[in-house]
């Protein structure tokens, strides 16, 4: 398989008050393979949103590198090759209400990175384009002419979509592009969201905090608990055989539809004191089952091994 994003040892630190630092992403590794999503979930605060803000250049990286297709985010380009990494490179962002420029018609919106990138020859053609990407995300051309006030957060969310589309990039990162909306809306967007990448192949990394619609969406999943990755694996698996106990408390907070398995459900409370690791002491994600990684010492991943053997 292709890598199309490579994360390498990536940092993220905000100076917070006199001398302190937040970690907010430290030291996370991981690839994104050409046509996959990667789920990235974890609690609010665990650092997901700023990984998926730094890899995409919003943010400098404190430390680290990003490589997409070979190429680096961070280091210094030409204009050219820093408008096509943009170009490449699109955000679904989490509130549909917030991310569009409410003095701006439909077409306008849509159209800002055709117009940046130079993708229409003509007016007519930029129109073509704009009625093309609404019918593409589930709207109509009459939308084109109205204001982000007069649709639905659901719709709202599809122009979002429609914006990123436009300027035919390979990869999007949807930052909790669904927690906004109604969850009756929300399985329409994931379900738009699988039906453009079969169309068009691309490759996400879906960020949020509903695991059960994580799954639903991506390929792999990685697991965030502040500022650091501690577990990685296929999402069968992964809901399957959780090894990490930050993960196992994550899966065991899913409400259960049927009413006596809710009434007896156990809940998992994490207490992250289990994991005293002393200075110096070699800390990494591991391999425990193949494509299997969690973040943890080395006794700790012979006892894991030795679990999953």
């Amino acid at each position: 398989m292709n890598k199309l994003v490579e994360v390498k040892n990536l940092k993220q630190y905000f100076k917070v008050g006199k001398g302190q630092v937040v970690k907010a992403v430290d030291d996370v590794t991981f690839d994104i393979y050409k046509g996959e999503t990667l789920g990235l979930v974890g609690e609010s605060g665990c650092g997901k949103s700023t990984t998926g803000r730094t890899i995409i250049g919003l943010y400098e990286a404190t430390g680290g590198e990003v490589l997409f297709n070979g190429l680096s985010v961070h280091r210094k380009k030409s204009a050219k090759e820093a408008k096509e990494l943009k170009r490449k490179m699109q955000m679904i962002f989490q509130d549909p209400y917030a991310s569009l420029n409410p003095r701006m018609t439909v077409a306008d919106i849509i159209a800002e990175g055709i117009d940046i990138h130079g993708l229409a020859k003509s007016k007519e053609e930029r129109m073509n384009r704009v009625y093309e990407m609404l019918e593409t995300v589930g709207l109509n051309r009459e939308h084109a002419n109205r204001y982000p006030h007069e649709f639905s957060g659901g719709q709202r969310q599809r122009i979002g979509i429609a914006r990123a589309l436009a300027v035919e990039p390979e990869f999007i990162i949807a930052d909790e592009p669904i927690s906004a909306l109604d969850v009756s809306i929300q399985a329409q967007v994931v379900n738009l969201m699988k039906k453009l990448q079969r169309e068009k192949g691309l490759t996400y990394l879906f960020i949020a905090h509903d695991l059960s619609m994580v799954k639903y969406i991506s390929d792999r999943i990685g697991v965030m608990y502040f500022g650091k990755m501690v577990e990685l694996a296929d999402a069968e698996e992964l809901y399957r055989n959780p090894i990490h106990p930050y993960t196992k408390s994550l899966l065991s907070a899913i409400p259960h539809p049927d009413p006596e398995t809710e009434r007896t459900r156990k809940r998992i409370i994490y207490d992250p004191s289990q994991h005293n690791y002393k200075e110096g002491e070699d800390v990494r994600m591991r391999e425990i089952t193949p494509g299997h990684f969690v973040y943890c010492s080395e006794a700790e991943y012979e006892k894991y091994k030795a679990m999953h053997s």
